[in-house]
């Protein structure tokens, strides 16, 4: 497997290396071990942080190339199998730090954005330091409340969520809405040896009818997001099969449960230039019990379903390939008919426009062409016939001649 070589993209480091060893971390890594690697090292080398250091930008850039491999359970395992080579026709996609962007940029960012082009951002690392060293306000947040507030782009508002046994082994959820429609992520921190928070999930804001909404559900099962982002991607590749790529974004939660305690969650702004308002609420799961059942049910059908799909996309394509031979030799076949019968058409013009006729008259094996017209013989009504007058009758003007002789 290769390791190393020199980058396609712009978002790749000038020298890929082995994602696994940028990291620090094994093969067989979880996917929370992934990511507490990655934010360590993001805040070790962030530009902010280094700005004397021209190297920490690069390793920043390396840091955040080899994770949006090994974050991504398709492109890790196409890396697994065959190295940077399989993602090479992927393309790769970085996400974005708003807060390290500038004016200008953040303006083409957020334009884009408006456009539809799917536009994934990063955390401000001045939000995860402070989490990781525990200087965050934490407001509490009881079980079956709500709170509202607006929080600056880039910025974070923090809540604890306390739960007793009986609501752990219930279940708990917390959801994110905006009626204001605003772009946010809601965070999800766990506690550290070192007594500050690390980012253990986050989701994106999602636009659902009238409002933006996120939302986490520890319902001691395994639950599943929407990256709409992979989807987007994955559709503007090959909006042909588009439709196939529709569940491919569907992702497993890292965290199903949740334990007796109290556990920090934060509402992060990701407006490009705004505040984000936003109501967050925190429920048991006890009392949406058919509910959790329908959920359950509803996200096993489309896992199945996804199965489905991605067999059924090699029949429609091989099929798609046979309807294209098929159409191209119509199209040949049809060209060819058309050929055919205009020559036919101009063959039969050739015998009924004109004629070649032999001339009686001359040596050897000379002849005249002649039109229609110039071969049909005179009219006996338009003269004599072999240049006579057949008709024994005198004419009037030679009968008058005579009667003027005789009286003279």
């Amino acid at each position: 497997m290769s390791s190393s070589g020199k980058m396609e993209g712009p978002s790749a480091p000038a020298v890929r290396r082995d994602p696994y060893e940028v990291l620090s971390v094994p093969r067989d890594s979880s996917d929370q071990e992934i990511k507490s690697a990655y934010r360590k090292l993001a805040l070790k080398y962030h530009p902010d942080k280094n700005s004397s250091n021209p190297e920490a930008s690069e390793l920043f850039k390396e840091v955040a190339y080899s994770y949006s491999i090994l974050s991504d359970p398709e492109k890790r395992r196409q890396y697994d199998t065959a190295g940077f080579e399989a993602l090479e026709n992927e393309g790769m996609d970085m996400e974005i730090d708003l807060s390290n962007l500038g004016t200008v940029n953040t303006m083409f960012a957020a334009l884009f954005s408006k456009l539809g082009v799917p536009i994934k951002t990063t955390i401000s690392p001045t939000v995860l330091e402070g989490a990781m060293n525990g200087t965050v306000t934490v407001r509490p947040l009881p079980v079956e409340t709500s709170a509202t507030g607006k929080v600056d782009k880039q910025c974070a508002h923090f809540f604890g969520v306390t739960i007793s046994e009986e609501q752990a082994h219930s279940g708990i959820v917390v959801r994110v809405t905006s009626p204001a429609q605003s772009k946010f992520k809601l965070l999800y921190f766990e506690q550290e040896v070192n007594g500050g928070y690390g980012l253990a999930l986050q989701e994106d804001s999602q636009k659902t009818g009238k409002v933006t909404s996120a939302g986490m559900y520890f319902l001691h099962f395994q639950v599943y997001r929407m990256d709409s982002t992979v989807n987007a991607l994955a559709m503007a590749k090959d909006p042909e099969a588009a439709f196939f790529k529709r569940l491919e974004g569907l992702q497993p939660c890292e965290v199903s449960a949740l334990k007796a305690g109290t556990h920090i969650f934060a509402v992060y702004g990701d407006n490009f230039f705004k505040p984000a308002s936003y109501i967050i609420e925190a429920m048991c799961a006890k009392s949406y019990e058919d509910t959790t059942e329908r959920l359950k049910e509803i996200e096993s059908k489309i896992l199945a379903k996804r199965n489905d799909l991605r067999q059924f996309e090699t029949e429609y394509r091989k099929a798609l390939a046979r309807f294209q031979e098929v159409t191209n030799r119509y199209t040949q076949e049809r060209e060819a008919v058309d050929d055919m019968l205009r020559e036919r058409d101009n063959i039969h013009c050739s015998f009924t426009t004109e004629r070649t006729l032999v001339n009686p008259v001359g040596a050897g094996s000379s002849s005249s062409r002649y039109t229609v017209e110039q071969s049909i013989p005179e009219s006996p009504e338009n003269g004599s016939v072999d240049g006579r007058d057949k008709s024994g009758k005198k004419k009037w003007f030679n009968l008058n001649l005579n009667r003027s002789d005789k009286k003279a």
